[in-house]
């Protein structure tokens, strides 16, 4: 078939570059699928990674939250300009942190100045894998720092919001944000792949490529990390989900499925997000494709790093990689066509 021989060559300059194994899958407005994979996903086997496999999906966890956040505004039960001090009292304060002062809208859009409870270039990731954190200690951890900036006055990319934004969800939604995730959204899709791992929950559910990250979080030797406790992450990155899934959910939020249309075009709303190349909305941000403007996210924690966008046309595309660029010498510099997303989603 000519679209996942396309789909499959193009992701196989990204193993030509220096990735492991990527998998990837892009998804038309109907909801029709090709996916493929290159390279390997078991560096001791060489064996290729399996098709459609789960991945952990990073910041794209971020995504779920913000839905479920929007449904809470649907159903009347969270305003977005409303202070974060209305749902969790008492709870974010600091130096240069007040709740009463932070809206639910400047957490999801990152413009909030909380600080970042997570300095990924230093945590020791193979000797804390195993370790749970509550998601109180990731909190408490950032705001024993001082807040970045004042509420609403530029973006900064911060985990702790999404972190804030899980207990907020916990206190008004009185469930665990995983049982909310699938009861809002994974059921609803038909999704069988997508979850929130439990406490102490290390190994993939499914079938999945190995996960590597480096020693030092450095380019250099590439290590099986696979199997660890993603509490460190909890609502800010913790999931885990397969390609395809991932594109049917991209696609639901903007297909007005999970989210009425109004709710659609709040999350659109976004602020000048230089560090990200587009604007960030309400937990997704937008990227200029060749063919028009498209909405996604991306992610990355040790051993994974995910990307997916739906375009202007409703096609959708997800590329995953079983490691972070952050740890492979990679230089994509010298491509200056369009990238395989773009070419998964605009055609050609």
């Amino acid at each position: 078939m000519a679209e996942r021989r396309d789909l499959k060559a193009s992701i196989q300059e990204l193993v030509d570059a220096g990735y492991p194994g990527v998998l990837a899958a892009k998804a038309d407005k109907d909801g029709n699928t090709v996916g493929a994979t290159a390279g390997k996903g078991n560096l001791a086997t060489g064996e290729a990674p399996p098709l459609d496999g789960e991945v952990r999906i990073g910041s794209n966890t971020k995504t779920f939250v913000a839905v479920v956040i929007m449904k809470m505004v649907e159903e009347g039960k969270v305003k977005l300009d409303e202070p974060v001090e209305t749902y969790l009292p008492g709870l974010i304060k600091g130096q240069g942190v007040d709740g009463k002062k932070i809206t639910v809208r400047q957490l999801l859009q990152h413009t909030s100045g909380l600080p970042e409870y997570i300095d990924e270039s230093a945590v020791d990731y193979f000797g804390t894998r195993n370790d749970y954190v509550s998601p109180r200690d990731l909190l408490d951890t950032a705001l024993a720092r001082p807040a970045q900036f004042a509420p609403g006055v530029k973006f900064a990319y911060t985990n702790t919001n999404y972190i804030v934004l899980g207990l907020l969800a916990e206190r008004v939604g009185k469930r665990p944000i995983a049982e909310q995730i699938e009861t809002k959204i994974v059921k609803p899709l038909g999704l069988k792949h997508t979850y929130m791992p439990g406490p102490g929950e290390k190994r993939l559910r499914g079938k999945h490529p190995r996960g590597y990250h480096t020693r030092d979080n450095k380019p250099g030797k590439l290590e099986d990390i696979t199997d660890l406790n993603p509490s460190m992450a909890w609502t800010a990155g913790a999931m885990v989900s397969t390609p395809s899934e991932l594109n049917k959910f991209a696609q639901s939020i903007h297909d007005g499925t999970l989210l009425r249309q109004k709710s659609i075009a709040e999350m659109k709303k976004g602020v000048s997000a230089p560090e990200i190349g587009g604007e960030y909305g309400l937990g997704i941000y937008s990227q200029k494709l060749s063919c028009g403007v498209a909405w996604g996210h991306n992610g990355g924690i040790p051993g994974y790093a995910t990307s997916v966008l739906v375009g202007p046309n409703g096609n959708a595309g997800m590329i995953a990689t079983n490691a972070e660029p952050s740890v492979l010498n990679i230089d994509l510099s010298h491509k200056n066509g369009r990238s395989p997303l773009d070419r998964a989603i605009c055609g050609g």
